[in-house]
């Protein structure tokens, strides 16, 4: 096999990971923290916000919804921690089949990365929850990629660096859920990037957004991964 689509970036929650609407609950409980009343007008249009922007980094959400750094990292520090207590409590799962598409990238001999808009503590819970600590090559947040998370290529482009898994980053493969994760990976310059349909995000958004593919999940990604490869 040649380099082509040797290194796949997956995010978590929406493509891999089955949160059931837990960044709205924890979002929510942080908001409150904050003073802001569930029911009011205020409350609604800064859950819609967070809707709207699933994908993009949590402190970057915060700091437009909150105003100044300081209550940003409040709010961000409360999302955080009722997240994890959510997750601690059971409250996630593997997409079907995502962890059997993973093993098959890999033993496909394709370095597989999987990243977030989350802080570390938070990936961590994930990962520990699910038992997935050891799945993947790489787990990358915005920290790792210098703070800056989607839609910003970072991320990806700290993938390509970190893992040598390619040559060229056009032969990188970016699979997400959202219109941010499909953002991020076309400007940082992969060759394929993908949508999912089991995240927030719909088919016309993510192909509105540039996604070069649309699947029903990643289930199905070492399925397109052999096409495009003509195995």
């Amino acid at each position: 096999m040649t380099d082509a689509n040797k290194l796949i970036v997956l995010d978590m929650a929406g493509t891999t990971v089955a949160d059931g609407g837990l960044v709205e609950r924890a979002f929510e409980r942080a908001a409150e923290t904050l003073g802001v009343v569930p029911g009011s007008a205020d409350h609604t249009a800064k859950l819609q916000y967070v809707r709207d922007t699933m994908g993009e980094s949590k402190i970057s959400v915060f700091r437009h919804l909150f105003g100044t750094e300081e209550l940003a990292r409040r709010a961000n520090s409360a999302f955080e921690q009722a997240y994890g207590e959510l997750v601690d409590g059971g409250l996630i799962a593997p997409i079907p089949g995502a962890r059997e598409a993973v093993e098959r990238l890999r033993a496909d001999g394709r370095a597989v990365v999987l990243t977030t808009g989350f802080a570390r503590v938070t990936q961590d819970a994930i990962l520990d929850a699910l038992g997935w600590q050891d799945l993947a090559d790489l787990t990358l947040c915005p920290a790792d990629a210098g703070g800056r998370g989607r839609p910003y290529p970072d991320m990806v482009l700290t993938a390509f660096l970190r893992t040598g898994a390619v040559a060229d980053v056009r032969d990188a493969v970016v699979v997400g859920d959202t219109a941010y994760d499909v953002l991020s990976g076309l400007r940082a310059g992969a060759g394929i990037v993908a949508g999912v349909l089991t995240g927030a995000h719909d088919r016309a958004t993510l192909t509105g957004n540039g996604a070069t593919h649309v699947l029903g999940s990643v289930a199905e990604l070492p399925g397109l991964l052999e096409r495009e490869s003509g195995a």
